[in-house]
């Protein structure tokens, strides 16, 4: 059930991607107001309203604040497909982001109660495949009403009149979200583990503190994905950039890039699950931090290749590479966080930690792509220049700052796990 909120949440995040290009036109809007549509509108609000609420997930029952998140951006991501202007848009989709918020966070913190330390990597990556539905469903489900709705006709509706293509699928993919809701509400809710720590029970404060007393464990991990978070305004851009560079519809980007990244993130998901298990099966208790340095590695070449690919089949198989790393790497970014983290600060810090992803990976990191290439490169044309320099600047700063973390995680793994066999508890 998780997972399936979290397709929902992903899928009402990203259909603004594939649709950008129609709302440019109808709105008349630049590349940099396009980009405050695909980022800041859903991700700045986060801070507004995400970090709040975080200690509610820590105190109060999560299975219900995940019911009202969803409720509120599904009915937020139908009212996109009735806005008539700029403005109206990106409120609506603040709204989004204002319910988004709390998913997350909320459905890490009660995995993490499901599931014991050395089984919790793999637990994150069965939660995943939500995220990895959502993603391609976006792209592929978007690609494909596109076409339905240029078949059947947008619908008239009352006191709004006919709807706009575009606006026609976003009120399509919104309204099924309501009914997750109510299937959420069956989901028990689980016991708190009791691993605890010395930590002020201040509000966010607390979690604040606690992590900058472990800046060796905490800091990499939250500053290299701040660097990997700046490189992914790429992927806001994957519709636009095909369309511009390759000629490729919408439509046509959605229906290929959807089953590519579905394809290829979910064997992903299987792969890295399979690898840190055989590496827990040797005794490696650093298993995910080694696999989260591997394929980021993995991945920086085909990155960079991307945009410079002669034709668009050539940059999909890039952009495959890139989803099968992201597939394995992805979900143990969180295992880690979770892994290390006190139970009664768990919500909290990962609601900082997808605070980071969130503002700087959907807000800020589209508004650079786009920004790099109105300014920079000036021309449209040239959104491909601006994809390849992000990624030359940021994946490796992203892998070598992360790679500092290495050690001290480790370390800090095998107290907690000679705690918990001191106190005779199941880590």
């Amino acid at each position: 059930m998780l997972a399936i909120a979290t397709t929902f949440a992903m899928l009402d995040q990203g259909i603004l991607a594939l649709l950008i290009q129609q709302i440019i036109v109808d709105f008349d809007l630049t590349d940099t107001q396009a980009s405050l549509l695909l980022g800041p509108a859903f991700a700045f609000v986060y801070v507004v309203v995400g970090i709040p609420l975080s200690p509610l997930i820590d105190r109060w029952t999560r299975t219900k604040i995940i019911a009202v998140g969803i409720t509120v951006w599904s009915l937020a991501t139908a009212a996109c497909g009735l806005a008539s202007s700029f403005v109206h848009l990106f409120l609506a989709r603040m709204t989004v982001g204002a319910g988004e918020s709390v998913n997350g966070p909320t459905a890490y913190s009660i995995v993490s109660d499901y599931f014991s330390r050395d089984r919790l990597p793999k637990a994150i990556y069965g939660l995943q495949i939500g995220s990895v539905m959502g993603s391609g469903l976006s792209l592929l489900l978007g690609g494909a009403m596109i076409y339905i709705v240029a078949a059947l006709g947008t619908p008239v509706l009352p006191l709004v009149g006919e709807l706009r293509p575009w606006q026609a699928v976003m009120v399509a993919v919104g309204l099924p979200g309501v009914f997750v809701a109510l299937l959420l509400l069956t989901v028990k809710e689980p016991p708190r583990r009791t691993f605890r720590a010395n930590v002020s029970k201040v509000p966010v404060w607390g979690a604040v503190k606690y992590m900058w007393l472990n800046f060796a464990v905490y800091g990499p991990l939250f500053i290299g994905l701040t660097f990997g978070a700046l490189d992914s305004g790429w992927r806001a851009w994957g519709p636009a950039f095909f369309e511009r560079t390759y000629g490729w519809s919408p439509a046509t980007y959605g229906m290929a890039g959807g089953v590519v990244s579905i394809v290829a993130m979910l064997s992903g998901l299987y792969l890295g699950s399979k690898w840190v298990g055989r590496m827990q099966a040797r005794g490696l208790v650093d298993a995910p931090f080694r696999v989260i340095l591997y394929t980021r590695a993995a991945t920086i070449p085909f990155a960079i290749a991307m945009p410079i690919m002669p034709t668009p089949e050539l940059a999909l198989a890039c952009n495959a590479v890139s989803f099968l790393t992201l597939g394995m790497s992805g979900p143990l970014l969180n295992a880690v966080m979770l892994i290390v983290s006190p139970n009664q600060i768990r919500g909290q810090v990962m609601a900082l930690y997808l605070f980071i992803f969130t503002v700087i990976g959907q807000g800020l990191s589209p508004v650079i792509t786009g920004a790099t290439t109105q300014y920079i490169f000036t021309s449209p044309e040239d959104l491909r220049w601006s994809i390849m320099l992000l990624h030359i600047v940021f994946l490796p700063a992203a892998l070598a700052v992360t790679w500092l973390g290495w050690r001290p995680y480790r370390k800090e793994v095998e107290r907690l796990n000679a705690l918990d066999a001191a106190e005779g508890r199941i880590s």
